[in-house]
Order: C-alpha cells, then structure tokens, then sequence
C-alpha cells in the first residue's frame, strides 16, 4: 500500500474530525435540516421502496428526521451493526428509539431481525467528499466492501459543505458513490 495515500488520508481525517467536532451546534442542525429535505425528495422522486442508511454520531449530519419520515412512510430501513474484519449485519430499523451500543461507538435497533434484500438508496456519512463522488470514511473499510455487494443501488453521501474537497486520496478498493448532498 503506498504510505504517501495513507498518510494523506490519515491528515485528512484528523483535520476534517477536528472541523466538523467544532461547528456551532446550531449551524449544524441547519445544515442537517437542508439536507434532510434533499433527501426527502429524491426518496420521493426516486420512488424509492428500501434504504439501507448509517445512524448518526457524534458531530455527522443528523439525518434522524429524514429516516423518521422515511419509516412513516412504510419505507423498508435498514441500518448497519458494526462487526470484526469489516463486516456489517444489516438490521431492519422499525423505530429510533429501541437501540443498544455496539462497537466503535456506534447503536443499532436492539432485537432487529437482519435484513437481507436488495436496496434502492444507500447513505453513507464520512469524513470528506470530493467532486467526483469518492468518500473518505473513518479508515475501517466497512463502507467499500460494504458498496461493492450492492453496485446497483443509488449511493448518496452526506456531509456539511466544508467537507467537500478537491480529491481524497484513493485506493483501488474505494467505491465511487452517485451523488454527494451537502
């Protein structure tokens, strides 16, 4: 692995962590309503049926509302438990309030049956986006394999503004998402 990518991409990281750690509480929740509401409409215009969707941590765009709106709807959600070697379980979500701790800091539904159908809209946060759609996630590859099972389904990234950069660095294994709402 060339360390000039890894070392970038730990820099990277460490500095948009420490930028989004620090954004006014109410710019982020703005934010975070502007691009619920974007979302929200390319669920509608794309019909979509199944969303396969991170659940919010720490200073990450708060897109709780869009997926309380998207359950509402009897839209299928499926979130992620976090396991070992860069594996996912995908738990059906049926309410945002019956969750347990995982690993890494993050929650999932608590005594979820797994999901394991097809998606037709994948969100995934990270840390940066660039302006060809890669992402820049939190290092543990869960997402890139995660994404190569499901080429097919449309993947949309969510990020504040600021995280927007010129190129992240790449390796052969990232996944190029379709959109990046910001």
């Amino acid at each position: 692995m060339n360390q000039t990518i890894v070392e970038r991409k730990k820099s990277l990281r460490k500095q948009l962590l420490t930028q989004r750690d620090a954004m006014p509480r109410d710019e982020r929740k703005d934010n975070s309503e502007k691009i619920c509401t974007q979302l929200w409409d390319i669920i509608v215009e794309k019909k979509v049926k199944t969303i396969h969707s991170y659940l919010t941590m720490g200073s990450e765009v708060d897109i709780l509302p869009v997926l309380q709106k998207a359950l509402n709807a009897g839209i299928t959600i499926a979130v992620p438990k976090t396991l070992r070697k860069r594996q996912m379980q995908n738990l059906i979500l049926t309410d945002l309030e019956n969750m347990e701790a995982g690993v890494f800091g993050t929650y999932h539904p608590k005594d979820a049956e797994e999901y394991t159908g097809k998606y037709d809209l994948i969100i995934v946060a990270g840390l940066a986006f660039d302006q060809e759609n890669y992402r820049l996630g939190y290092g543990g590859g869960y997402y890139d394999t995660f994404l190569t099972e499901y080429l097919s389904a449309l993947k949309i990234g969510v990020c504040f503004p600021f995280q927007i950069v010129e190129k992240v660095p790449r390796e052969v294994h990232d996944v190029q998402l379709n959109q990046v709402v910001s």
